[in-house]
């Protein structure tokens, strides 16, 4: 025991990596004989993602109807049970899987490592992750309860992701505080096991460099690793933000930089859904005319599931693809009308769309819309910043394009509207997209290629509202629709030159042992990665338990954090704590439990919630008064119906606090933590 918290032992954390692991795999495992006839040979890596979303669908609504959670993996077991009882579990059968699962051991562990030497819930959004995650675990009910705002529930943002491994933790018996640090190693494996896949169905040599997605920087960050500066001065010189931060008053992650800073963020989560959709689309396109009847409404069903978990999951990646499905059924239906008749052609096109909706259809009920309809972009991206975020891909689309482009130099003349306009970047964009656009036959590479251009080239005409001031009107447009954008766009692109290797016959072919000594050397590359560079992000906690630094850095709060963690979780459990700034160690004792307090990073509160009815200022006074005027305390905890009052470091410097209410008793006390509860 340090500081008073129960440590999480290192056999207690392998015991929880060994939980999280096997109820994963139970879960992949029972739904992958259900999905062969639909997808083949590729049933063994499609069950990996489409069992965690079918999981998720069916413990969102036993948390929507408050029935326990457990009951989630009850069509699991049976589908198990049954599998097993029919022989559908062969040997040699799962044995010839090997290379799916190496690929996600490979990728799960990369991660993992990367969360021990970093674990902490200290910084960036990591409060809120955790806050979400710990109240799901704490009382899983639909909508979730907000823990920044007593007696509210999450309802103005997106949750699902949050739901998803609050749930995978409460049937593993994982705490949230280590549920926090296998979330991402779960779904970069995924992720990486769909890439591959991807690559498997669209090529015939060079698979794996679809995978590559993930592991890519944006020239940015080689920019700034060569000369030492940033590209963007305007901001933080001393950290950059490692590439992050290129185009003006926007945010332009990657994949790499959002796994390696470790946010449990929405649209972190929802990259293993995107490129589950991507992989449907894919498959749908190239093999529709050949599946059987039951296997055509397989991938409906499952391309629905994933397109109807994007609104709750991650909602800007609905909105671009809902479109992107639409497209993929128009285009066959075009082609094979003429094959198949109308009705067959079209069935996607007709049923993905009203699937999608059905699948989530209650949570349309209680979501509160935060983002405004659209306004046009009157400062667009200065083209040099935009190459430094798109650079890589727009270089590689041009060499793979270059016989296209000699062919008809005039379509370059595509970008003068936009330059004439003032829009150099979307010039720069159009250039590579009009090529794709006029390559027959069409394929799927050049179609993902075409709509990730498309959608960057949008984003320098349009955004949509929100409440990021002026100064930053369009930082969540660029932000969400890029992290979309490079995905379309790393598929594409890679898919299209592991082609162009492959036509060009200049690579020669290697032996299996060059193949396995060429695996053996990448794994162990990746997997020394994280210790060679990351040392800037390398704490000195190695472990699983993200709140172990508080123990030696806050003991107090640390004991308060395990106390109230331990205590029966019915709904009516609130705190009152000192409401101070956002991304700070304020509100640490909501975030750290899930139990919801007055008012908790109130910027946070203030973009879902907006100010009107003037809560804001009420609920920050009310908290003042609780802890400056004794006898306003039992009037307002009732109000807000709060239950224990946390009197701690934050609050002494907060607030003047001169005397405690004779309405609370003290019920915990140590290391200059107290908490104390209203007397009944």
């Amino acid at each position: 025991m340090t500081g008073g918290r129960i440590l999480v032992p290192e056999l207690q954390q392998l015991l929880s990596v060994a939980a999280w692991f096997l109820v994963i795999s139970f879960l992949q495992l029972s739904l992958y004989p259900a999905l062969k006839k639909t997808f083949d040979r590729y049933a063994y890596p499609a069950a990996f993602a489409a069992s965690l979303l079918v999981f998720t669908l069916v413990s969102w609504y036993c948390g929507l109807a408050q029935l326990p959670i457990q009951l989630a993996l009850v069509p699991f077991i049976a589908l198990f049970a049954y599998h097993a009882a029919t022989l559908r579990y062969i040997r040699d059968d799962l044995k010839a899987q090997w290379r799916w699962e190496i690929v996600f051991l490979v990728f799960f562990f990369l991660m993992l490592e990367v969360r021990f030497v970093n674990p902490a819930i200290s910084y960036a959004e990591k409060f809120m992750d955790h806050a979400f995650l710990a109240s799901v675990m704490r009382y899983p009910v639909v909508p979730p309860l907000d823990p920044w705002f007593a007696g509210g529930v999450i309802d103005g943002y997106y949750y699902l992701g949050y739901w998803a491994f609050g749930c995978l933790g409460i049937v593993s018996g994982v705490p949230s505080n280590i549920a926090f640090n296998l979330a991402l190693p779960t779904v970069l494996g995924i992720s990486a096991v769909t890439l591959y896949a991807t690559g498997d169905l669209l090529l015939e040599r060079f698979r794996y460099l679809p995978i590559l997605a993930l592991l890519i920087p944006n020239p940015a960050i080689v920019w700034q690793l060569i000369t030492g500066t940033a590209v963007n001065p305007a901001y933080d010189p001393s950290l950059n933000w490692l590439g992050t931060r290129v185009i003006t008053n926007t945010i332009n992650e990657y994949p790499l930089f959002s796994f390696v800073w470790g946010d449990v963020h929405p649209h972190v989560v929802g990259i293993f859904n995107q490129l589950f959709l991507i992989f449907i689309l894919a498959y749908a396109y190239r093999k529709w005319s050949r599946l059987s009847g039951t296997a055509r409404w397989g991938v409906c069903i499952l391309a629905a599931l994933s397109l109807g978990s994007m609104p709750a999951m991650n909602t800007w990646d609905v909105l671009i693809y809902a479109p992107v499905v639409l497209i993929f059924g128009v285009l066959m239906w075009w082609r094979d009308r003429a094959a198949s008749g109308n009705l067959r052609a079209a069935q996607f096109l007709l049923a993905v769309p009203p699937f999608s909706i059905a699948c989530y259809v209650p949570f349309y009920f209680t979501l509160k819309a935060g983002t405004g309809g659209p306004a046009l972009v009157a400062v667009p991206s200065d083209p040099v910043q935009f190459l430094f975020v798109h650079g890589f891909f727009i270089a590689l689309f041009f060499l793979i394009l270059a016989r296209d482009i000699a062919k008809r130099p005039h379509l370059i003349l595509v970008a003068v509207p936009f330059v004439v306009a003032g829009y150099p970047a979307a010039a720069i964009a159009a250039v590579p997209a009009v090529y794709l656009l006029a390559r027959r036959p069409v394929d799927i590479p050049q179609v993902l290629g075409m709509l990730g251009f498309i959608l960057i080239i949008l984003t320098e005409f349009v955004y949509l509202k929100d409440n990021m001031g002026d100064t930053y009107f369009r930082m969540n447009t660029v932000f969400k629709c890029y992290n979309v954008a490079w995905l379309l766009l790393s598929v594409s692109v890679f898919t299209m030159a592991g082609k162009a290797l492959s036509d060009s016959g200049r690579i020669p072919g290697c032996t299996k042992q060059q193949k396995a000594t060429a695996v053996i050397m990448a794994v162990l590359l990746l997997a020394a990665a994280p210790l060679i560079a990351l040392p800037a992000l390398s704490s000195d906690s190695h472990s699983l338990d993200g709140l172990m630094y508080i123990d030696e850095a806050h003991p107090g709060d640390a004991a308060a954090v395990a106390w109230l963690r331990a205590l029966p979780a019915p709904a009516d459990i609130r705190i009152v704590e000192a409401v101070g700034a956002d991304y700070t160690y304020y509100s640490r004792i909501s975030s750290f439990t899930g139990i919801p307090t007055i008012l908790g990073e109130p910027f946070h509160e203030v973009m879902w919630r907006g100010q009107r009815g003037g809560w804001y200022g009420e609920r920050t006074d009310d908290v003042r008064a609780i802890y400056e005027q004794p006898e306003k305390t039992r009037v307002l905890m009732e109000k807000y119906n709060v239950t224990y009052l946390v009197l701690g470091e934050p609050e002494r410097e907060k607030y003047n606090v001169t005397a405690i209410s004779t309405d609370v008793t003290l019920a915990f006390s140590q290391g200059g933590t107290e908490i104390y509860r209203l007397v009944a």
